[in-house]
């Protein structure tokens, strides 16, 4: 290949040079579905928040576009004056904005959940205890800033979460009950207790919530850990042996108080809808479609690879970014609101409608990726001086223009007709093509091959662009709160015109750049792979374009359907989701196979909890020719340890080491002479701070348990602030209490830190509304705090000591008991990763197209393109964690290992590009049978070797060792192989029936080998910044 030395300081304006006019074309708008001839172009792109420099909007931005022009004053009086001003505005347009209201929707809960303690009427409905500063406390877990389908979502956990702590705290009772009165073995009683349910049935809560790994489900498994070790450890019934359901009905009242409290707030205050919320982000996405695809298409035909590193293009990138992630959590959330309304109907076709989206930007990133292998060919070209740039002066009149000078494509601009001539007349197009191509200079360098195919091609990919973007910019839906659907009549229609133009310019294009007699010429095998990447990338950028087009299509008939549905729903409903008796006779369209949600649900690896290395063979079944199966004579303790594979798991050793530890924590609670100093210290605190310390890796306990003790202490000092300036008034601890509210509120929702100020704020429960109710004489027998007359410093101080035991007590179980590195897990799972991707390749994905292959050297299913991305975002969750595990060799490399996890997942986005290529037309066709065929030997080679260096990769990482530099190359391969494509598309196009769609799979995987290639060199740098080089001191034996 090309040598790429000072492709980067390559001046711009020498590659505008190779940009010769375009010929004319022919343009439809996509509203009336007429075709004219008039000027356009695809400039003119309107960012409104971008254009004053702010970048992009958000909650805060304001909604009128422009910087606010500041009075010049003068004077101390009038500066302050306008300050004071600014700040006001600033607030308002803080607490008007989503983020300010859900704020204030969290304090306004928590206000509410804080009545039960303050308003007799309601203290006297939930008994006489002194524990209801809990209907508080559920308003911060279970907060109110969220859409409705997410309330819903809540609702249902919450529920779940209540009937099962109803379950084991009515059974603890009763197994305590019946050893206790009836057999009169209360101490066997009491360990049962213990074991089982204490034990048992926390180690379970941590497994449900290391196993779903969902914020809603970790909260659920927060209140149920409460509610059970509030009823086994504090209240008494169970060490006493009587059956007492008084206590479980006070705790299960106020979970329910408080999620009552915060659906109120949620629903009738400012409520935000999911499907509103989806719907707003299809409108941003689909805007970012359109300027995303004119800002490319631009810049492809103009050669200027500046233009997609400017300020704009970065804003709507990172925009299209965060929009694109928030669209699937709005689906998840919109799925409950549908169902609840009896609309599934339509939640299905958003689903097909989301998944459609997501398609569209797979061929964003196509034409992107095709786009910047065009900018690095022309940089390496003009850097090696291969080539020297057209001369304009030297090409026909027709062609020349003092616009490409500057490297801007000038309109399209089209003389009109004579009258009675057709407009789309294909001899006349063909003949202007062709005299054209006879007007051009010769092809020398694969910088004029772009300049070919640009003269040939660029007009059509322009007007198909403008017609796209034309139909993107009115979809899918109106202006709020009605959201209508608008879908123009003629946007099919038009788009159906515009695509076949666009296919018979391409096919012409690509026919006349082949037939050129300066590519017939024999050369080097380096300078014909040269010439057929610079086709590869031409041909995947135009092939993309169509992709993009024919997926349009879809998107419109999906739209259609849409608002077909939307009218039978204002008619009536139906709520099919409920008759759960004829599930499997649901019609195919209620079927969710296909949708986004359920991909989530694919059979995962057998431990879920975290990525792992690679098990040993005899690990593996089926796999030594020890294995049970073969040999039936196997010994018994092979397979009795066959059998408990289950207990090596790394979820089940965590689930039975979390429930050991609280049985153990709780067993003080069960004994007669230490019960006294487990109430005085508050030791179900304790346990508590435990369960939500306990995590699966010693850097998620660090990080937990860090915050856990800080906003313990944040907490316990604004208690003693508050009873000492409030005197135990009940008006200004409401005032208080709700000014903590708004301040934690402001942690967990404006900064994203959930479990921070959900400490804070818990802790303040904790002291400052437990004091109060004492005050009140709501107390159960508590006088070691001052009973009747509180000490606001003993009591802070009780609920500190405990909450520092219970995070000492999770980390020491966490560290010593089968403890879990995220750092090795870290490296294992890369290692694991990176074989699988390797065995992936090896399949050589072009190969299952052929006639006769077997479905199981498949490339890649959709559930194993799934389970890749999820491991992966495992190990994004584990490189965080490892960030907090503190070793003595030094702290955790993460910026080296940021890099390659970014590049692995690009490498991941180049595997889910082939993979959406080849299912689009699973089974090849006669002509391109005849080329796979003919490229067989050239592919296996390349896919040899990219296999090989993940491998290698693995290893190393795996082993913590040095890269070898004698590691294979895969340049030589991929030029081999693309000089091979050049060779028989010049020589054999034609015959076997072979066409340009034929070549556009070899195009794409020529690009997608390419990026590989890239990726794996950076990760192979990154590797020999961690580990080094290998050296003769390294390899000395000793």
């Amino acid at each position: 290949m090309i040598s790429n030395t000072g492709g980067a300081n390559a001046p711009p304006q020498s590659r505008r040079f190779l940009r010769p006019n375009l010929r004319q074309a022919t343009l439809i708008l996509p509203k009336t579905g007429e075709r004219v001839k008039r000027k356009v172009t695809l400039r003119g792109l309107d960012l409104s928040d971008s254009a004053n420099g702010d970048g992009p909007s958000d909650d805060l931005t304001p909604l009128l576009n422009g910087r606010r022009r500041r009075r010049r004053k003068t004077g101390t009086s009038l500066r302050i004056l306008d300050n004071c001003e600014e700040v006001l505005r600033q607030t308002w347009m803080f607490m008007t904005s989503k983020t300010g209201k859900g704020i204030l929707k969290c304090s306004l809960a928590y206000l509410l959940g804080s009545l039960a303690t303050f308003l007799p009427p309601i203290a006297a409905f939930l008994g006489h205890q002194d524990g209801k500063h809990m209907v508080a406390t559920i308003t911060v877990y279970f907060h109110p800033a969220r859409s409705q389908g997410s309330m819903f979502e809540a609702m249902l956990v919450a529920l779940l979460a209540f009937v099962y702590a109803v379950f084991i705290c009515f059974a603890s009772m009763g197994v305590s009950v019946l050893f206790g009165q009836i057999w009169n073995r209360i101490v066997l009683g009491h360990m049962l207790v213990l074991i089982v349910f204490c034990g048992g049935g926390l180690g379970f809560v941590g497994w449900i919530k290391q196993r779903l790994a969902n914020p809603l489900v970790n909260v659920a498994c927060s209140l149920t850990s409460l509610a059970i070790i509030t009823v086994l450890t504090k209240e008494g019934a169970v060490q006493a042996a009587t059956f007492s359901d008084d206590k479980i009905t006070q705790v299960l009242k106020m979970i329910l108080m408080g999620v009552l409290a915060t659906t109120l707030v949620c629903f009738f205050v400012s409520p935000v809808s999911a499907r509103k919320e989806l719907r707003e982000d299809m409108i941003s996405i689909t805007d970012s479609f359109a300027d995303m695809l004119t800002m490319i298409t631009r810049s492809f035909l103009t050669g200027v690879e500046e233009e997609l590193e400017q300020s704009t293009f970065t804003q709507v990138s990172d925009r299209y970014k965060a929009v694109l992630t928030s669209l699937s959590k709005n689906l998840k959330e919109a799925k409950f609101e549908h169902f609840v309304m009896g609309t599934e109907k339509e939640y299905d076709l958003e689903a097909k409608l989301v998944k459609c989206m997501q398609r569209l930007a797979q061929d964003i990133g196509g034409l992107r990726s095709a786009a910047t292998t065009q900018f690095n060919l022309l940089s390496q070209s003009i850097a090696t001086g291969a080539t020297t740039p057209t001369n304009p002066n030297n090409l026909p009149a027709n062609t020349a223009s003092s616009q490409e000078e500057y490297g801007v494509l000038p309109a399209i601009e089209e003389a009109p007709e004579e009258q009675g001539s057709p407009e789309d007349s294909p001899t006349s197009i063909r003949q202007h093509s062709i005299d054209s191509h006879q007007t051009l200079p010769p092809i020398n360098t694969p910088a004029e091959v772009f300049s070919r195919f640009i003269t040939q091609l660029g007009p059509s990919m322009k007007s198909l662009a403008f017609t796209l973007k034309s139909i993107l910019d009115d979809l899918p839906y109106g202006p709020g709160p009605e959201f209508r659907i608008a879908v123009n009549t003629h946007f099919r229609t038009s788009l159906v015109e515009a695509v076949e133009l666009y296919n018979k310019a391409r096919k012409e294009a690509l026919t006349l750049l082949y037939k050129n007699k300066d590519l017939n010429k024999t050369r080097p095998t380096e300078v014909e792979a040269d010439f057929e990447e610079v086709a590869a990338s031409c041909g995947h950028f135009s092939f993309s374009l169509q992709d993009f087009a024919e997926e349009m299509k879809v998107y419109l008939e999906i739209l259609d359907d849409l608002k077909q549905e939307s009218g039978k729903n204002a008619r009536g409903r139906s709520w099919h989701w409920l008759q759960f008796w004829r599930q499997n006779r649901l019609p195919r369209d209620l079927d969710h196979s296909g949708d986004p949600e359920q991909d989530s649900l694919v059979d995962q690896s057998e431990d879920p909890g975290l990525p792992g290395g690679v098990r040993s063979p005899i690990e593996r079944k089926g796999a030594t020719a020890f294995d049970s199966e073969r040999l039936p004579n196997t010994s018994y303790s092979y397979r009795l340890w066959k059998a408990l594979r289950i207990f090596r798991r790394d979820d089940t050793r965590f689930a039975v080491k979390v429930g050991a530890g609280a049985a153990l924590y709780a067993l003080p609670s069960f004994i007669v002479s230490t019960r006294p100093m487990y109430q005085h210290w508050r030791g179900e605190w304790g346990l508590l701070s435990y369960m939500l310390v306990c995590s699966m890796t010693i850097g998620g306990s660090n990080t937990t348990g860090i915050s856990r003790f800080m906003g313990t202490c944040l907490g316990a000092i604004c208690a003693i602030v508050a009873w000492v300036a409030s005197q135990g008034n009940p008006w200004a601890l409401a005032t208080f209490g709700w000014l903590m509210s708004v301040w934690t509120s402001y942690i967990i929702v404006a900064q994203g830190k959930g479990p921070m100020g959900r400490f804070v704020l818990l802790t303040y429960n904790l002291s400052a509304l437990y004091a109060y109710s004492l005050s009140v004489k709501d107390d159960d027998h508590d006088d070691d705090e001052g009973g009747f007359n509180p000490i606001i410093t003993e009591i802070a101080l009780h609920r500190v000591v405990a909450v520092l035991t219970g995070c000492l007590w999770g980390l020491f179980v966490t560290r010593l008991v089968w403890p879990i590195s995220a750092r090795q897990r870290f490296k294992d799972g890369l290692s694991l990763l990176w074989l699988r991707m390797g065995l992936i390749w090896k399949r050589d994905p072009l190969a299952m197209l052929l006639d006769g292959e077997s479905p199981k050297n498949a490339y890649m299913d959709l559930r194993e393109e799934f389970e890749l991305q999820r491991f992966l975002s495992r190990l994004e969750s584990l490189r965080s964690s490892a960030l907090s595990e503190f070793e003595l060799r030094g702290p955790f490399p993460n910026a080296a290992f940021s890099s390659i996890l970014r590049s692995t997942g690009r490498m991941l986005d180049a595997f889910h590009a082939m993979n959406v290529i080849i299912m689009k037309d699973p089974v090849a066709s006669r002509g391109g049978a005849e080329i796979l065929k003919a490229t067989a030997n050239e592919r296996a080679q390349l896919c040899s070797r990219i296999s090989h260096l993940f491998q290698v990769l693995a290893s190393s990482m795996k082993l913590e060792y040095p890269l070898n530099d004698a590691l294979p190359n895969t340049e030589h391969a991929r030029d081999r192989l693309l000089a091979k494509i050049f060779t028989y598309r010049r020589k054999l196009n034609g015959e076997h029936g072979t066409t340009d769609e034929d070549f556009a799979l070899l195009y794409a995987y020529a690009l997608v080998t390419g990026q590989l290639s890239k990726e794996i060199h950076q990760v192979g740098l990154e590797i020999e910044k961690l580990f080094g080089v290998l050296d003769e001191d390294l390899l000395k034996l000793q």
